[in-house]
């Protein structure tokens, strides 16, 4: 029995959909699926859980030890990444000021919080503790902020297609900081299997992965069921939206430009000593 890791986000129930599902040859491998937030499986890696999981790259910083990280499945792109919101009635919007505010984020091991971290630490702003940051499920933080539980909040996901809806403003656009300084994709998030496993078995699991997220592509309309099963936003409009951005040819294989996306992430997180 293999577990396997995996959110309920449209991307992940897209890139799993044919292989939890079986409609590919799943070589033999008996699979026992855990569908969880992705800071929950981030958690659950990092004690070694989880033999498959999807992961925030941010975690793999931690996990490079036990777990390899895999071609197929990732989330990396451009103009995907992690949005900083405020209610849109706050003045100043433009000029934000960090110090002092408490920040909903959608968890400690998650890369939006890693990006807001190395742009914080880019722009001198690193006076910030620990305790102005409030962790939290992805889908609470609109609410967070447009209720005042939170001063701003950190979204992620299908969020950043909603937030207006929420009467909620976009401070930063931290995908587009990360592109402007770097030139390459946003590495998001990643799957990895453990070294344990051995070779073999690992990359049998890289296949089925990469199969499995061919087959989607082929049979959208298939998925979708399975998708909107499990997705926070029920629109079909959304979760298009959502599947177009987070899943591309670097979910197929991450490529030459993703590997340097992911090794640039892991350097800028040693610099500022996590």
């Amino acid at each position: 029995m293999v577990s396997i890791g995996f959110s309920p986000c449209p991307n992940d129930t897209f890139i799993f959909y044919a292989l939890v599902n079986k409609k590919i040859d799943v070589k033999g491998i008996d699979l026992n699926p855990v569908i969880e937030d992705v800071e929950t499986l981030n958690r659950l890696a990092m004690k070694k859980t989880l033999d498959v999981t999807k992961i925030s790259c941010h975690a793999f910083y931690y996990l490079q030890d036990d777990y390899h990280f895999l071609r197929s499945g990732g989330a990396l792109g451009k103009g995907c990444g992690p949005l900083l919101v405020v209610r849109n009635s706050e003045l100043g919007v433009e000029s934000f000021d960090f110090n002092d505010k408490k920040i909903a984020i959608p968890g400690e091991l998650t890369t939006a919080f890693l990006l807001l971290k190395l742009h914080l630490a880019s722009t001198q702003n690193s006076t910030l503790k620990t305790q102005h940051f409030i962790a939290m499920p992805f889908y609470e933080i609109m609410n967070a902020v447009s209720e005042g539980t939170a001063d701003a909040g950190l979204i992620i996901h299908e969020s950043r297609f909603t937030y207006a809806d929420h009467g909620l403003a976009k401070v930063i656009d931290l995908g587009e900081w990360w592109e402007k300084e770097t030139g390459l994709p946003i590495p998001l998030g990643g799957i990895i299997a453990k070294k344990s496993l051995g070779m073999e078995a690992v990359k049998t699991i890289e296949s089925l992965i990469r199969a499995s997220v061919e087959y989607s592509m082929l049979h959208r309309d298939d998925a979708m069921p399975y998708i909107k099963r499990y997705s926070q936003e029920l629109s079909e409009e959304v979760i298009m939206k959502h599947l177009s951005l987070y899943v591309n040819d670097h979910t197929v294989d991450i490529g030459d430009e993703g590997e340097k996306a992911l090794r640039e992430l892991l350097k800028r997180a040693r610099e500022i000593n996590l």
